[in-house]
């Protein structure tokens, strides 16, 4: 029997209508859009205190473990890496916000991936019966809202929209477009990459993305997201530049300080147990919603879903998901979850694990060829995503419009997530006003006892007395 067929019948090509040559193809798409997290995940990472190299090597190890656990085990197409936001959180919340050493922010995220993992167990099944508790319309609203959040951090990173201290978004400053603009190319790109997907090109995403970034090079290109003095996050350079050959390649070593040091920051956590307890709860909670949201949503895309609209093997997924937490926090990088960015392999194609465990080693291509990867224009990899979140909301179209009682819980789902820039959030406040709506109803039995405590625990976690969350005022009064 050939290499090739026993991938076949381990991954089950036949049964999920696909092949070999599709599924390694929508491995590399989903890994050229979001390949920036090899760079950017690092550089925030460092402003706590961890090592740049350090934060890189466990960004790549936690991706490469959670994408074959989850291809080789789960069999699903969804990658994983240390999440956006997540990161942030752990930086500019946990660490600087509130003064908690980077160790014992790692050992939060630990005790959070552990939790997550108990909870996810096929015995327990915690986690699965959340998520299929949830109303099928407000699953719904979670891949269009997914859809619109992509969009708009794909249209900021193609620098085409700004903040606006008025109006809080706005298009960007035009006068100064030209054809060595990022802006300028990376529309190019989308457009074209619709022609291609349009005709039934294969692989439309990837070229998009090489073209992009190979004329941006050749131009010496602006890349407005990476320009920090005007606005921009500034994580790489505002300039496309060619890589420097001698700087493609080279091993970034073992971790000097981060690894190990969640588990030896436990002794640390005597002295603020309270602070402790609230951000590894934070972290539990974004972690779950982000990944359940993330996980139905792209699933409804793959066609992964059963005749009652849950996803299939939903444990497995889950698990994997905790696996890389475990393995990122014991290595130095904060929360890994499922990627949205996922949903750019599928749509090329990727139906089974081999397109997971095909993004996990090239993720470990990170170690070796990190600078290859931050040579690659943001704006390139950004026009991926704005087409992926065109194509997501074509899932609006299955919501029940005329239920009145769903409309805004539907809504507001969608347009937290973009507005917020957190799917967690939209989640939370879709599940929290469907069950108000219930209520003013008078039909108190159709939420049930699971929403009813969803709901509860998503008010406690974003509401309370003064500037604090009911957890924070508990842990505050009791430790």
């Amino acid at each position: 029997m050939s290499l090739e067929q026993k991938m076949a019948d381990f991954f089950k090509f036949e049964e999920n209508d696909t092949d070999m040559q599709g599924e390694i193809r929508a491995g590399i798409t989903t890994f050229l859009t979001m390949a920036y997290i090899l760079l950017v995940n690092p550089a925030m990472l460092a402003v706590s205190g961890i090592p740049f190299d350090d934060a890189l090597f466990a960004t790549a190890i936690a991706a490469f473990v959670g994408c074959t656990v989850m291809g080789l085990w789960a069999n699903k197409p969804y990658a994983l890496a240390p999440g956006m936001g997540l990161n942030a959180y752990f930086v500019f919340a946990v660490v600087i916000g509130m003064g908690i050493s980077w160790q014992v922010a790692l050992a939060a995220v630990l005790v959070e991936g552990v939790i997550f993992m108990i909870i996810s167990i096929p015995q327990i099944g915690w986690r699965t019966k959340m998520i299929n508790a949830i109303p099928k319309d407000l699953k719904i609203a979670t891949g269009a809202g997914i859809g619109m959040f992509l969009a708009i951090i794909g249209l900021r990173e193609m620098g085409w929209i700004q903040d606006d201290g008025a109006t809080l978004v706005n298009l960007a400053t035009t006068e100064s477009f030209a054809y060595d603009h990022g802006a300028v190319i990376s529309m190019v790109a989308l457009v074209a990459i619709t022609v291609m997907m349009a005709k039934g090109i294969k692989g439309a995403i990837i070229y998009g993305i090489l073209g992009a970034s190979v004329f941006g090079w050749a131009v010496g290109a602006y890349d407005p997201y990476n320009d920090f003095a005007a606005g921009g996050a500034g994580w790489g350079s505002s300039t496309a530049e060619w890589p420097e050959m001698g700087e493609i390649f080279g091993f970034v070593g073992l971790p000097e300080e981060s690894m190990g040091a969640a588990f030896n920051a436990f002794g640390d956590i005597g002295d603020d147990v309270a602070g402790f307890l609230l951000v590894m709860i934070a972290f539990l909670f974004v972690d779950i919603f982000d990944t359940a949201g993330t996980l139905y949503s792209v699933g409804r895309q793959a066609g992964d879903l059963d005749e009652d609209g849950n996803l299939i093997d939903s444990e497995e997924a889950f698990m994997s998901d905790a696996a890389a937490t475990i393995v990122g926090a014991a290595l130095g990088t904060s929360t890994t979850t499922t990627y949205i960015e996922s949903a750019a392999g599928v749509e090329e194609g990727g139906r089974t694990g081999l397109t997971a465990v095909v993004v996990g080693v090239l993720m470990l291509s990170g170690l070796f060829l990190s600078g290859l990867f931050q040579a690659i224009p943001t704006f390139a990899m950004a026009c991926a995503l704005v087409i992926i979140g065109a194509m997501m909301m074509k899932q609006a179209t299955d919501i029940n419009w005329d239920d009145k009682e769903i409309v805004l819980p539907a809504f507001l789902t969608m347009v937290l997530m973009p507005f917020t820039y957190s799917i967690a959030d939209g989640i939370a406040w879709g599940v929290i006003s469907y069950v108000l709506i219930k209520m003013g109803m008078g039909k108190f039995d159709e939420p049930g006892p699971i929403m009813y405590g969803i709901a509860i625990f998503m008010t406690m976690f974003y509401l309370g007395p003064g500037d604090m969350s009911t957890f924070g005022w508990i842990f505050d009064k009791v430790l």
